[in-house]
């Protein structure tokens, strides 16, 4: 009854994004294009080079090349509708839209988290149990992992979505963000949030803490496992790719913590805009440099693909 309420009496929002900065609306339009453009072509190149590249099917590039088709799906997402909002005066999206949005949004969010966690069990088990790795990594549990990331994330989402717009709004359409976004549109209700507040909260720390707790263990493993090594190869080539992935961790989930591990209504509206910024267009188009520049894999396969060296 509610959540047809409030569509009925609201049929658009206007997404207020960085209007208050007219100024920069030009300048932050050429600057996300940029970036947006990097993360298509980065991404793609990951996924395509994964998937032709006979060397590359393995575990760690099985997950990399879905970590990539999550970041473009993640940006696409969000940015092209703020694109659309910094060219012109059009700053509107349907009930319809919106809601469409927030669910995508919320689902590959939660689904990266989980495969993050997911990334970091191969990296422990290739480094920690070399001998075994094949059999716990087996091609079908691998493909078994990836999708139950997937499943959580849309599976979460439709709940955490629809508590979210039971909220009533009371004929409330002004959206103080450039997406959709749970602590944007819980500030529009004109009735008591604590509940839904207590409810982010707890998913939030259910889907950021304990992942990042699960991957800081797995790293604490393998650590160890590193200072007992005594090839200078081996330690090297550790480095590389978890290094690589502890860095992508890090630019994932710090500015995610600080968005969604306090209560919306504490959380200062421009600020939230500015970190938004960061985990939506920023860190999408730094993870395919950050396990590219200096991974040997990857650049042998991208000069075996275009036939050209590489500058080392």
């Amino acid at each position: 009854m509610m959540i047809k309420k409030n569509a009925s009496s609201e049929d658009f929002f206007i997404l207020l994004g960085f209007s208050n900065w007219p100024q920069l609306e030009v300048v932050l339009f050429v600057v996300i294009l940029i970036f947006y453009l990097m993360t298509l072509t980065g991404n793609l190149f990951i996924i395509i080079l994964s998937y032709v590249d006979s060397h590359l099917h393995t575990p760690m590039y099985f997950f990399l090349s879905n970590l990539s088709f999550l970041d473009l799906c993640y940006t696409t997402s969000s940015i092209p509708q703020l694109l659309v909002n910094l060219w012109g005066p059009e700053k509107t999206i349907s009930y319809a839209g919106c809601m469409v949005q927030l669910y995508f949004v919320l689902a590959l969010g939660i689904a990266e988290c989980v495969l993050l966690v997911v990334m970091s069990y191969d990296r422990y088990a290739a480094v920690c149990r070399p001998l075994h790795y094949t059999v716990l990594m087996h091609p079908r549990f691998c493909h078994l992992l990836a999708a139950a990331s997937w499943v959580i994330g849309f599976t979460i989402s439709a709940l955490h979505s629809s508590f979210t717009f039971w909220v009533p709004l009371c004929g409330h359409r002004l959206v103080d963000h450039f997406f959709c976004e749970v602590p944007a549109l819980l500030r529009l209700s004109c009735v008591d949030t604590h509940a839904n507040e207590l409810t982010l909260m707890v998913m939030s720390s259910i889907f950021v803490l304990i992942p990042l707790t699960l991957i800081l263990t797995s790293y604490g493993a393998i650590a160890r496992a590193v200072l007992s090594m005594q090839s200078t190869t081996g330690l090297q080539k550790v480095f590389r790719t978890c290094g690589a992935h502890l860095m992508v961790v890090s630019l994932f989930f710090i500015p995610v913590m600080c968005m969604y591990l306090q209560p919306p209504s504490e959380n200062s509206p421009d600020q939230g805009k500015f970190i938004a910024l960061f985990y939506t267009v920023v860190t999408p188009s730094l993870n395919p440099l950050i396990y590219t520049l200096r991974n040997k894999d990857v650049k042998g396969a991208a000069k075996r693909l275009l036939g050209w060296e590489w500058g080392m």
